[in-house]
C-alpha cells in the first residue's frame, strides 16, 4: 500500500487511541503503518534529506493538527490522549476528516487566526478534499526541484567549457571530497599521464596510503561497454585496484552491468551525479539563500 498523506493519517490516529490512553508517537507511528498495511521499505522510506522518516513526519503533522483543534491532547511531553471532543467526532462514525473539517472546531479556527496561515494555500498545505503534503515535504520538493535545475545548468556551463578545465574541475571536486591531499599536488597528478585509458591519478587519502586512476571525459551520447573495458584493461596495465569514470553524460546498461562483474572496483559517475556532488560540495555554485528550519527543544521546557 503507498504511504498515506498526513490527512488520511487524523481518523486513524484517533481511532487507535480511542481508548482514552497515553500512547507515545512512536507508538502510535508503528500501529498505523501496520493498519496501513505498510512494507518495511515504506516505513523506512525517507524524505528527500534524509533526515526523517517520511510516514513519521506525516504522523507527526497529523497529530500536530489535531492537537489544534483540541481533538487530541498531549498530557505530558511526548505523549498523547484523546479528548472528549475527540471521542464525540468518533461517536458520529466519521470516516476522513482534513484541515477544511476541522474548521468546524473553534479551537482550529483560532489558531489559524492568530497564526494568519495565508502561506499554507500558497505552500499547497489547503483545506482541500484529497491528498496534501507536510510542509516540510513541500519545502524538500521545492528544493529538490530548484537543485535538479541548478544541475542541468551546471552540466551546459561544463560542455561549453574546454577539456582541461573540465580535468581542473574534476580535480577541485576529488579534493573538495577529501582525496588527493591537496590541490596542489592532485593538479600535479591529473591530466599528466598519457596511458591509453587513463587522464589521471590522485591519492585516496592524505598519506597516499592507495591511488585511484582516472578517466575524465565530456561526452554528448551514452557511454557504453566498450569504453569502460577500454578503462578496465589500461587499470589492469597498470595493477591498480580502483578506477573512477567521469562523464558528463550518461552511461548504457551495459556498461553498468559491466563493472559489476569485474573484479577491478570502479566506480561510474554520470553527469547527474557529478553535477550532485558539484553542489553538495560547493564546486561551481555559491549559496544564494539559506532557510533554517527550526522546531521546538522539549528538554528546555521541561521542568525538574
Amino acid at each position: 500500500m503507498a504511504i498515506p498523506d498526513f490527512q488520511s493519517c487524523m481518523i486513524p490516529i484517533l481511532r487507535t487511541i480511542a481508548d482514552g490512553a497515553e500512547y507515545s508517537m512512536k507508538q502510535v507511528a508503528d500501529m498505523l503503518a501496520i493498519q496501513f498495511d505498510l512494507s518495511e521499505q515504506e516505513k523506512t522510506q525517507m524524505l528527500p534529506s534524509g533526515r526523517q522518516e517520511l510516514f513519521y513526519n506525516r504522523v507527526a503533522w497529523a497529530k500536530f493538527y489535531l492537537s489544534k483543534a483540541e481533538l487530541i491532547l498531549s498530557p505530558k511531553r511526548g505523549s498523547i490522549k484523546i479528548s472528549e471532543a475527540g471521542i464525540k467526532l468518533l461517536s458520529e462514525k466519521v470516516d476522513y476528516i482534513n484541515l477544511k473539517y476541522l474548521k468546524r472546531f473553534p479551537a482550529y479556527v483560532t489558531f489559524k487566526e492568530l497564526t494568519k496561515s495565508e502561506s499554507e494555500n500558497d505552500l499547497g498545505v489547503d483545506e482541500q478534499d484529497g491528498a496534501s503534503q507536510t510542509p516540510e515535504e513541500l519545502l524538500e520538493s521545492a528544493h529538490q526541484k530548484i537543485k535538479k535545475e541548478l544541475a542541468q545548468e551546471l552540466l551546459a556551463n561544463i560542455l561549453s567549457c574546454s577539456p582541461v578545465f573540465f580535468e581542473n574541475l574534476v580535480v577541485e571536486l576529488l579534493v573538495k571530497m577529501g582525496y588527493g591531499g591537496s590541490r596542489k599536488d592532485a593538479g600535479q597528478r591529473v591530466g599528466q599521464t598519457s596511458d591509453g585509458g587513463i587522464d589521471g591519478i590522485i591519492k585516496e587519502d592524505r598519506l597516499g596510503l592507495d591511488t585511484i586512476y582516472i578517466q575524465a571525459k565530456r561526452w554528448q551520447g551514452g557511454v557504453g561497454r566498450p569504453e569502460i573495458q577500454k578503462f578496465v584493461g589500461a587499470l589492469q596495465g597498470q595493477r591498480a585496484k580502483k578506477g573512477v569514470f567521469i562523464t558528463t553524460s550518461y552511461y548504457t546498461q551495459e556498461a553498468k552491468e559491466y563493472v559489476s562483474f569485474v573484479d577491478t572496483k570502479v566506480v561510474l559517475i554520470d553527469g547527474q551525479l557529478l553535477a550532485e556532488l558539484m553542489i553538495d560540495f560547493d564546486v561551481g555554485v555559491s549559496p544564494a539563500a539559506t532557510y533554517v528550519v527550526k522546531k521546538i527543544n522539549t528538554d528546555y521546557f521541561e521542568e525538574v
